[in-house]
């Protein structure tokens, strides 16, 4: 039976089995959200999954007021994956003093890539991981691949703060078609959706190289070929986000779409960076 709450004060009256997952969400579940479930499922005692939108990670000029919010269809998913608990709560519970004064510095690693085109937004991702750590008091917490930037940095979080719960990270779920699920994929018209499916390919096309330009220069051809797509960056990184150094690596790239941003990432491995 899957139990929905929506207050701190149930959070803090459930009693916590050996091994406690939490799946952070902001609804509008898809196969990718599901696979976090499925992990979380497989390691855990019990599987807390909260659905929340976060406002302090939305930028001035982006979609906050239009992002979907499907809470029936979400708590049906998790039912069907077996979660025990859903916190879905409400914009004062999360945060019942407003706006907070204090927030988390992502540091330089997160004024790069996503952070670099969207000012403040991992400040409030952090500023909400962290809040909801606290309030699921998690020994496990699983986070999807594509958002790499974001999994670097809540890793960086937990082990600077010594949080004392492990970041399980999850490779990225995709289409047949190679489109990574995204829950901003409904907002693409049938010919976007076309032109989107240029990212993935470049990715695949790029992580075939094992010297560094080889890879971008591949991917830069294919991403520019594609009249559809409006490349905001694509870069070539250290497994860490870091500089790239021969061995793991990684090769993300970020997109307008129409009106739709897109991430995806591929993991390479390079032999040569210069």
């Amino acid at each position: 039976m899957t139990y929905v709450i929506h207050t701190r004060a149930e959070l803090a009256a459930l009693t916590p089995k050996p091994i406690r997952a939490v799946v952070m969400t902001m609804g509008a579940l898809h196969d990718g959200h599901r696979q976090l479930m499925r992990e979380a499922r497989a390691r855990a005692d019990e599987v807390v999954v909260t659905i929340f939108v976060n406002p302090l990670q939305f930028g001035p000029a982006e979609d906050f007021d239009k992002y979907p919010r499907t809470l029936e269809a979400d708590l049906e998913a998790c039912r069907a994956e077996g979660v025990d608990v859903v916190f879905a709560p409400s914009r004062d519970e999360v945060y019942p003093g407003g706006v907070p004064s204090i927030t988390m510095n992502a540091g330089p690693l997160g004024e790069i890539l996503e952070g670099a085109s969207r000012p403040g937004h991992f400040a409030g991702m952090l500023t909400v991981v962290q809040k909801l750590l606290m309030l699921t008091r998690a020994d496990l917490a699983f986070f999807g691949e594509k958002d790499f930037q974001q999994l670097a940095l809540i890793r960086r979080l937990a082990a600077d703060l010594e949080l004392g719960v492990e970041i399980v990270g999850v490779p990225t779920v995709r289409e047949p078609d190679g489109l990574a699920l995204s829950s901003r994929n409904r907002y693409l018209s049938p010919a976007e959706r076309q032109s989107a499916l240029a990212l993935s390919r470049a990715l695949r096309e790029g992580a075939t190289h094992t010297e560094a330009e080889a890879a971008l220069t591949a991917a830069r051809k294919i991403l520019a070929d594609e009249p559809g797509v409006r490349v905001d960056y694509l870069a070539l990184t250290g497994a860490d986000l870091g500089v790239p150094q021969p061995g793991p690596a990684r090769l993300l790239v970020a997109a307008r779409v129409g009106a739709t941003r897109l991430i995806d990432n591929v993991a390479l491995t390079l032999d040569e960076v210069a």
